[in-house]
C-alpha cells in the first residue's frame, strides 16, 4: 500500500497536474545527473587527487539523492502551488465526506481530512486504500467491486453497505455496526495529463440509517393501528380502483385481505344498490379537496348488505379531473339507549331513501331542490349535479321546456296542499328520445329539519314504456285493419272462386273462334288479378298460406340478383349485393320470401327517380349484437340480418307510422295500390321475424329484416322426400292461384265418390258441376251437420271429402273430428282463404289431410282431388 505524507493535518497537495507533473520530470532529470556525478565520484575517485573537486561531487550528489528522494514522496513542493489549486484543497479538505483521489491503479493521488477522521489516520502514513478498508468485509467488498467495474467504463455510481465496526473511532455512536455510503465518479483527464482520476466519496449513514429505520417503524405502527381501528378505511385511485383496505373493512364485509391485490377491486364492488350515484355526485372544485359524509350500503362478500355512514374526502386535479379519494366508514351495532335506536333508524331510513328504484326529491315552495336521492342524481346526472343543488337549482332545470308550466302548476297545488295532482309526462331537455314521469306530492306534515319543504317529487324513466306504448298501438291497429282485412279477403276469395270455376266451365264449352272466348278469358285474368290483391290483404293479416322450408338466403338473394337487375334495367340505379359470411339457415316459404325482397326492390328503385344505389346485404347476429340495436321488441337471441337500403328520397317522419297499414300509398294514382308493404309486413311477421325501417329525408331508407336463426336438429331430407310430403303446392306467382309442379297424368274421377260441404253456395255449385265434368260422383251438402246425415245415408260410402272450413253450425276441423270417430281412414281436403296453420293446430298432430286454397280454378281442385284419392 502507498502511503503519502497529506498537506496540512492529513492531505496530499492537490496541484495543477500539468504545471506539476512537466516539473516533477525536470526535477527527476536534475537528480538522476547529480546522482549521476555522485556515481562518477565513487568510481573514479582513485583517479582524483584534487580534494576540492571531490567534494563538491559530494555535495552535489547528496542535493541530487535528496531532491530525487523528496520529489518521490512528496515531503518538498517542487513549486508554488497555484491560487485554484489552494481553493480546491482548501474546499475538499473542508467537505464534510471522506474524499479520496486515486489514479486508474488505484494509487492514493489525495486524501482530505474527512477521509482521514473517518478511517481512523492521523498522520499521512496512515492513509490505508479502499481496498485495505473494505476487502475485509464481503458485502463492502462486492460494493467496491461493483463501483470500481462502473468507473472503468465511465460510470458513477454508488453503494450503501453495512460493517460490523466502524472504520475508525465514532464520537457517541458506539463502536458496533455502522452503515456507509460509497460514491465514485470519474474526474477527466485535463489537458496536458494523460490519464483520468477516480474520486471516491465515503460517509458514516448510521445515523441517517436509524432516523429512516424510527420512521418506518412509526410508519408501521400507524399503519397497524389503521389496520386494526374501530373504523373502516379504504383509498382509491382516479378510477374508482382501490389500493388499500383496512383489515377493520375486510373483516366487515368478509374480504380475505391476504388475497387483496391493490386496484383489483373498484368502489363500485363495495357499494350495494345506487350508493355509487351518490359517491360519484361528490366532485371538489379544480386543485381542491371536498369531504361529505354519506349514509349508504356496502356489499359483503355473501352478497348481503352493510348499513355504514362514510366519511368521503375526495380531490381534483387543477384541470378539473377527479382525483384520489380516501373514505372512512363508520357503522353502529343497535344499543339499548335511545340516541343509539335513533341513528340506527336514521341510517335504516337513509338505506331505504337511497335504494329506491325511484328517483326521489323534496323542492320548496319555488321548485328549489332541497334533498335528492342517489338514482335522482344518476338519472338525471347530465342535466345537474350536487354542487348544482346546493348552489339552489330548481327542479324545472330537469324538464322539457314545454312541460315546466305544467310542473309549475303541480308545485302551485302542492303548496297549497292539494291532493291527486295528476303526473307529468316530460322529455329530456337534453335527449328528447328519453321520457321521464314525475309524480308530485304536497307534503302536509313539515318536520323541524325541513320547514320550507312544500312537495316530494318522484320521478321514473319511462322510455321504454313509451316505445312499447307506441309499438302495442301501432301493433293493435294494424291487428285490427289485418282482422278486417282477413274477412274481406274471405268472402272475396269465396266470390272469386265462384267466378273462376264459372269461367272453366264456359271456356270449355266455347272455342276459340268463338265471339265470347275473348271475353271470358279477360274475366279469368281479372279473376286472377283480384285474387293477387286478396292474397296480399291474407298475408297483411297473417292469414295466408305458407310452407315454410329451411332456407340459405344467401342462395335464395344469388337467385333473385338476376331478377332485380332486369327490375331496375333502364334505370340509373346501381345494384350492390354484400353477402355475409357462413349464414345460419332460416325457416320461411321461400316464394313469400322472395316477394319480400322483390317489392322492397321495387319500391327502393322508385324512390330513387334520378338514380343512386340499391344494397342488399345480409349478415349473422348473436343475441348481443342483437340487443345493440337497442330495438324493445327485439327477442335477445341469434338472428339472420337482411337490409335492403337506398340512397333515394327517405321517408318523412310523420308518414313513417303508416307505411305498414294496407292501402296507404305516397305513389300517383294508378301506380300502386298500397297492399305492398303490407304483405311485406305479414309475411316477416308469420315467419317469426321482424323488420324495422329507418329513413332520412333526401339521405334514403333502410328496411332491417331480422329472422331467428334456425337450428336443424336433424339431418335435411332430400328436396324429393320434400315435394312428396306436400299436399298442396306453392301459389303460382303469375297468376295468383295455386298450381302443381307435378301433375297426375290422369285426372278423371273413375266413379269415385266426392262429398262436397260448403256453405257458400255459389262456390258448393260450381264445385260440383266441375267434379262432376271429371267423371265424379258428387254429393253436396251446405253445413258439417248436412255432410254428417249425408254420410249416414250413404253409409260412409264415400271416397274423399272436400270441405270449407269456416262455416256455420259445425266448422270443418269439427267435421273432420266427427267423421274420423267412425270412419278413421277417410280422405278428406279442406278448402279456404285462410292458412292452413289458421285451423291445423286445432286437429289432433296425427290428423292426414289435404289443403287446397281459395280462391281455385278448376283444374287445381281436380288436382287435389286426384292427388288425395291416389295417396295409400
Amino acid at each position: 500500500m502507498t502511503k503519502q505524507r497529506p498537506s496540512d493535518e492529513y492531505s496530499v497537495p492537490l496541484v495543477d497536474r500539468g504545471v506539476r507533473s512537466g516539473t516533477v520530470l525536470r526535477i527527476i532529470l536534475l537528480a538522476l545527473v547529480l546522482v549521476a556525478a555522485a556515481a562518477a565520484f565513487v568510481v573514479f575517485k582513485n583517479q582524483l587527487d584534487n580534494e576540492a573537486v571531490l567534494g563538491g561531487l559530494g555535495i552535489l550528489a547528496m542535493v541530487g539523492i535528496f531532491f530525487l528522494v523528496s520529489s518521490i514522496i512528496g515531503f518538498v513542493e517542487v513549486m508554488p502551488q497555484p491560487q485554484s489549486d489552494s481553493l480546491a484543497r482548501s474546499f475538499l479538505n473542508s467537505h464534510p465526506d471522506g474524499t479520496l483521489i486515486t489514479d486508474e491503479k488505484g494509487r492514493i493521488v489525495y486524501a482530505n481530512a474527512a477521509y482521514g477522521r473517518l478511517t481512523g489516520a492521523t498522520k499521512a502514513t496512515e492513509v490505508q486504500s479502499l481496498e485495505m478498508l473494505l476487502s475485509r468485509n464481503r458485502e463492502s467488498n462486492e460494493a467496491l467491486y461493483r463501483l470500481a467495474n462502473g468507473l472503468r467504463d465511465g460510470k458513477e455510481g454508488s453503494e450503501e453497505f453495512r460493517l460490523l465496526k466502524p472504520l475508525g473511532p465514532v464520537d457517541g455512536s458506539g463502536n458496533g455496526a455502522h452503515w456507509y455510503r460509497l460514491k465514485a465518479r470519474v474526474l477527466p483527464a485535463e489537458q496536458g495529463a494523460n490519464k483520468a482520476l477516480h474520486i471516491w466519496q465515503i460517509t458514516d449513514i448510521t445515523s441517517e440509517r436509524d432516523d429512516q429505520e424510527r420512521f418506518f417503524k412509526e410508519l408501521q405502527n400507524a399503519i397497524d393501528y389503521l389496520d386494526h381501528a374501530p373504523a373502516g378505511f379504504f383509498s382509491a385511485g382516479r378510477k374508482g380502483e382501490i389500493f388499500y383496505l383496512n383489515a377493520t373493512l375486510a373483516e366487515w364485509l368478509g374480504f380475505d385481505l391476504t388475497k387483496f391485490v391493490p386496484g383489483s377491486m373498484t368502489i363500485g364492488d363495495l357499494v350495494a344498490g345506487e350508493g355509487l350515484a351518490l359517491i360519484q355526485s361528490v366532485q371538489a372544485e379544480p386543485g381542491l379537496k371536498k369531504t361529505v359524509t354519506l349514509d349508504l350500503d356496502l356489499r359483503r362478500s355473501n352478497g348481503q348488505s352493510l348499513p355504514v355512514q362514510i366519511v368521503h374526502s375526495v380531490t381534483s386535479m387543477r384541470d378539473g379531473a377527479p382525483g384520489e379519494s380516501r373514505t372512512i366508514v363508520l357503522t353502529r351495532q343497535n344499543g339499548a339507549d335511545t340516541e343509539q335506536s335513533a341513528s340506527a333508524a336514521a341510517m335504516r331510513f337513509s338505506r331505504f331513501f337511497n335504494n329506491t328504484p325511484m328517483a326521489i326529491a323534496s323542492v320548496d315552495g319555488n321548485g328549489r331542490i332541497l334533498r335528492t336521492n342517489a338514482p335522482f342524481l344518476k338519472l338525471f346526472s347530465d342535466l345537474v349535479s350536487r354542487d348544482d343543488i346546493e348552489r339552489g337549482a330548481a327542479l324545472e332545470s330537469v324538464v322539457n321546456e314545454s312541460d315546466r308550466p305544467q310542473l309549475q302548476q303541480a308545485l302551485a297545488a302542492a303548496k297549497d296542499r292539494q291532493g291527486d295532482i295528476p303526473p307529468i309526462d316530460s322529455r329530456n331537455p337534453k335527449d328528447e328520445t328519453r321520457h321521464f314521469r314525475f309524480y308530485v306530492n304536497a307534503v302536509i306534515d313539515q318536520t323541524d329539519e325541513a320547514p320550507e319543504e312544500a312537495a316530494i317529487v318522484y320521478a321514473v324513466e319511462v322510455t321504454e314504456q313509451k316505445a312499447l306504448e307506441t309499438q302495442m298501438a301501432q301493433t293493435q291497429k294494424l291487428n285490427a285493419v289485418g282482422t278486417l282485412a282477413g274477412g274481406i279477403a274471405h268472402d272475396f276469395n269465396n266470390v272469386l272462386t265462384a267466378i273462376l270455376l264459372s269461367s272453366d266451365h264456359l271456356l270449355l264449352q266455347a272455342r276459340p273462334s268463338d265471339a265470347s272466348f275473348a271475353d271470358l278469358m279477360e274475366i279469368k285474368r281479372n279473376a286472377n288479378r283480384a285474387a293477387v290483391l286478396v292474397r296480399q290483404l291474407l298475408a297483411f293479416s297473417r292469414k295466408q298460406t305458407m310452407r315454410p322450408t329451411i332456407l340459405n338466403l344467401t342462395d335464395v338473394i344469388g337467385d333473385l340478383r338476376m331478377l332485380v337487375d332486369r327490375l331496375l334495367s333502364g334505370t340509373h340505379v346501381k345494384l350492390d349485393v354484400d353477402y355475409g359470411r357462413d349464414l345460419w339457415p332460416v325457416k320461411t316459404d321461400l316464394s313469400q320470401f322472395e316477394q319480400v325482397l322483390i317489392n322492397l326492390c321495387v319500391n327502393a328503385r322508385d324512390a330513387m327517380p334520378g338514380g343512386g344505389t340499391l344494397t342488399l346485404r345480409t349478415r349473422n347476429l348473436r343475441a348481443a349484437d342483437v340487443s345493440a340495436f337497442n330495438y324493445p321488441y327485439l327477442p335477445h337471441e341469434d338472428m339472420v340480418l337482411v337490409e335492403v337500403s337506398d340512397t333515394g328520397t327517405g321517408i318523412a317522419p310523420e308518414i313513417m307510422d303508416k307505411i305498414f297499414e294496407p292501402f296507404f300509398t305516397t305513389k300517383e294514382v294508378g301506380k300502386g295500390t298500397g297492399l305492398g308493404l303490407a304483405m311485406v309486413y305479414g309475411i316477416i311477421k308469420q315467419s317469426g321475424g321482424y323488420i324495422q325501417p329507418e329513413s332520412e329525408v333526401g339521405k334514403g331508407t333502410t328496411f332491417r329484416i331480422f329472422l331467428p336463426r334456425h337450428i336443424v336438429e336433424m339431418p335435411s331430407v332430400t328436396e324429393a322426400k320434400v315435394s312428396e310430403s306436400r299436399d298442396v303446392t306453392a301459389m303460382d306467382q303469375g297468376a295468383g292461384v295455386a298450381a302443381s309442379p307435378e301433375e297426375p297424368a290422369d285426372l278423371t274421377g273413375k266413379s269415385a265418390v266426392v262429398l262436397l260441404v260448403e256453405d257458400e253456395e255459389a262456390v258448393r255449385r260450381g264445385g260440383k258441376r266441375m267434379l262432376e265434368t271429371r267423371g265424379y260422383t258428387v254429393h253436396e251438402a251446405g253445413s258439417g251437420v248436412e255432410a254428417l246425415d249425408i254420410m249416414e245415408e250413404l253409409d260412409g260410402q264415400v271416397d274423399v271429402v272436400v270441405s270449407d272450413v269456416v262455416m256455420p253450425e259445425m266448422d270443418g276441423p269439427s267435421l273432420l273430428r266427427e267423421l274420423r270417430k267412425k270412419y278413421p281412414d277417410l280422405k278428406f281436403i279442406f278448402v279456404s282463404g285462410y292458412a292452413e296453420d289458421a285451423f291445423a293446430r286445432n286437429l289432433p298432430a296425427d290428423a292426414q289431410f289435404g289443403f287446397l286454397p281459395k280462391p281455385f280454378s278448376l283444374k287445381q281442385l281436380a288436382v287435389v282431388v286426384r292427388e288425395t284419392l291416389d295417396k295409400n
